[in-house]
């Protein structure tokens, strides 16, 4: 296996105890397919940005919203000008980004998540198996709202939980969520799992069903969703955000809604109807969620997008000028 490169990793005091998607994506950046020789010219930055290097090629990568005061302070009065290239993680991030910070479309590129492909592995055991597998505060509280009366409906369904902030090294921030990981824990058709690792999600995200996923959250990019597609999910989620654009429109999409309860209702009745579809073996779904697969195969495949990447990185040596700028206007502490 080659010799990876996390060494050059540059942590603040957030990313070094955390393992979330933005984690997972610059580790796999310096895996070791790019030469150690080539990364060590630039400084990657994901979302945080703390002191910057003269000597480098700065590229800025943004997971976040555009109202996110770390990036507005990295951003703003023209102070992205001081950095050669700012990756976005969708088209709708990218676009709402510039439009707030007057960015130059040349200085920006999308270069979209992407995952290893998920091999379906079915249990055949008659249950449906439900997952949930993102942070509590992105619409868990929706989907418990409505599960007694899907259980009601469908007894064989079993959910399977995985979500705290553990992830990101915030376990305090589960405080707020304690009654809705009471209700898991007690509830006899939900497994809650807290946090585990990717691999392991992976492993439940292969044996599931559907990803039961009433989004409240503005995703700027979604891995779930993508692993979820790949693994041959029914996904049913809301056309929020950057959540339309990583589905495609393959998966069982319904309108947000910005009231959470009439929000409840359209997930428990798009929920609802999948379950049916596939408790039938519907052919629809049986084709859509195949196309699906190979599409999310094919454009979210990490072994595509690293090639991407080391060109993007090949390019810049090539073609981009050094640019003058100040250090200390770029030094923001929490």
């Amino acid at each position: 296996m080659t010799e990876n490169n996390w060494d050059l990793i540059e942590n603040n005091e957030l990313s070094k105890n955390a393992a979330g998607g933005t984690e997972l994506m610059l580790r796999r950046i310096y895996d070791g397919f790019i030469p150690r020789e080539t990364l060590s010219k630039f400084q990657i930055i994901p979302s945080r940005v703390r002191d910057l290097k003269e000597d480098k090629y700065r590229i800025y990568i943004i997971n976040d919203l555009p109202g996110d005061p770390e990036v507005s302070q990295a951003l703003q009065d023209d102070a992205w000008r001081r950095f050669h290239k700012i990756v976005f993680v969708s088209h709708w991030q990218a676009q709402r980004f510039i439009e707030m910070y007057g960015i130059d479309w040349s200085r920006c590129i999308v270069m979209q998540n992407a995952i290893l492909p998920i091999t379906p592995q079915k249990n055949d055991d008659g249950k449906i198996r439900l997952i949930y597998h993102t942070t509590p505060h992105r619409g868990l509280n929706i989907l418990l709202t409505i599960y007694d009366e899907l259980v009601k409906r469908h007894p064989e369904v079993h959910l399977d939980v995985y979500s705290s902030f553990k992830l990101y090294g915030w376990e305090v921030r589960d405080e707020q969520f304690k009654d809705l990981f009471d209700f898991c824990n007690e509830h006899e058709k939900i497994t809650y799992h807290g946090a585990i690792s990717n691999d392991l999600v992976r492993d439940a995200i292969a044996k599931a069903d559907i990803f039961a996923y009433p989004s409240t959250w503005q995703e700027t990019s979604c891995l779930c969703l993508m692993e979820a597609m790949s693994a041959g999910l029914i996904c049913v989620h809301p056309d929020f955000a950057a959540l339309p654009e990583t589905a495609a429109n393959w998966t069982a999409m319904y309108r947000w809604h910005e009231n959470p309860e009439e929000h409840a209702k359209l997930f428990l009745g798009m929920l609802d109807m999948s379950i049916q579809e596939l408790k039938a073996n519907n052919e629809n779904i049986v084709s859509r969620v195949t196309s699906q697969k190979a599409y999310a195969d094919v454009f979210y495949n990490w072994n595509i997008r690293k090639v991407q990447w080391k060109g993007l990185l090949d390019q810049m040596i090539v073609n981009e000028t050094p640019l003058e700028f100040e250090p200390e206007q770029f030094v923001y502490r929490a």
